[in-house]
């Protein structure tokens, strides 16, 4: 048994203190540089703890690209979805409930939201709240007031932020704003942004749009949590034309090929052109319901000038709708394949 301190050890001279403390800084432990930091590797006293929420798609490539970090818990709402990425990671700890892990785990640092876009917003807020960094899937958020708070809680809790709208970090997306800027094409009055979404090719698509509520109710699957899949959104039964990818073209789940796309495709042409606020926006479509987004549609954007750049008109299509072909295009020359 350890005997307890007795008065005479609070007695010791200075030469005994020196010879015992030289004594005990005698023996010393090797350990690899990789722990202290040493040769470029980061020291695991450095390393964020990450936690991933809606790991079954994008998720799971955005934390493959922070496994220099510790993956330290995971949450989907449907295990079966994202079981590849639950058996990639062992050593974190899995949920179904964001609001359970972010309770349970306090070590957490930083959370990777790549849910529906109608959770972004809801996740990204319970995270901030606790001095959570985070990482958010794009689109930002379900709608424009949501953002806003986002942005607000951001600034008030004073935390590291940033959308997942990762092909605007490449340096193609910079040498166009130098070329632009350089004026190497001259003023431009006129831009026009496509994509073929939710249309995949003339007989296929890449999710449903234009279309009416199923009306057929099937079980929901045993490895999905349905009502937390639903969060925030309006109850309706189960149905496989929402989940999983799907969901991009209901108004309850997502926010169509405009919101999808948009984001990657605008940001380069709004960098470039330096471009603010428009002072006019004018939209037709398809034939549109109250379930989803339509089938095809065109948004017109005037913009001001911008110091010395002059007006531009933007013009958006999606749903395979194209601009006019330009004149001057050879018959044998592709007018791009998507935007």
């Amino acid at each position: 048994m350890k005997s307890k301190p007795t008065i005479e050890d609070a007695n010791l001279t200075r030469r005994q203190f020196l010879r015992r403390t030289t004594a005990a800084t005698t023996t010393y432990l090797v350990v690899p540089g990789s722990v202290l930091g040493l040769n470029g590797a980061t020291s695991p006293n450095e390393k964020l703890n990450i936690a991933g929420v809606g790991i079954g798609g994008q998720g799971a490539a955005d934390l493959s690209k922070m496994e220099s970090e510790n993956i330290v818990a995971l949450c989907d709402v449907d295990w079966a979805h994202a079981a590849h990425t639950f058996k990639r990671y062992p050593k974190a700890k899995p949920y179904k409930d964001y609001r359970k892990m972010l309770e349970e785990q306090k070590e957490i640092d930083a959370v990777v939201v790549a849910t529906p876009d109608h959770l972004h917003a809801f996740v990204s807020m319970a995270a901030i709240k606790l001095g959570k960094h985070v990482y958010c899937e794009k689109p930002l958020t379900h709608s424009v007031w949501e953002a806003r708070q986002l942005a607000e809680a951001a600034r008030q809790h004073k935390i590291a932020t940033q959308m997942g709208n990762q092909g605007q970090a490449s340096e193609e997306t910079r040498r166009l704003s130098e070329y632009v800027w350089a004026g190497a094409i001259g003023p431009v009055r006129e831009a026009h942004i496509w994509t073929d979404r939710p249309s995949q090719g003339l007989f296929n698509e890449y999710w449903p749009q234009g279309v009416g509520r199923p009306k057929d109710t099937p079980a929901v699957p045993e490895t999905l949590d349905w009502d937390l899949w639903l969060g925030p959104a309006p109850e309706r039964p189960y149905h496989p034309a929402y989940l999983p990818f799907r969901w991009r073209g209901w108004w309850d789940f997502g926010t169509g090929a405009l919101g999808d796309i948009g984001c990657h495709a605008f940001d380069p042409v709004f960098r470039a052109l330096k471009l603010g606020q428009p002072i006019s926006v004018e939209a037709s479509s398809t034939r549109v319901n109250t379930e989803t987004y339509p089938l095809g549609s065109m948004v017109t954007y005037q913009f001001p000038a911008r110091g010395d750049l002059p007006p531009c008109k933007l013009t958006w299509y999606d749903g395979g709708l194209r601009p006019p072909r330009p004149a001057g295009l050879a018959d044998e020359q592709v007018m791009g394949d998507n935007g």
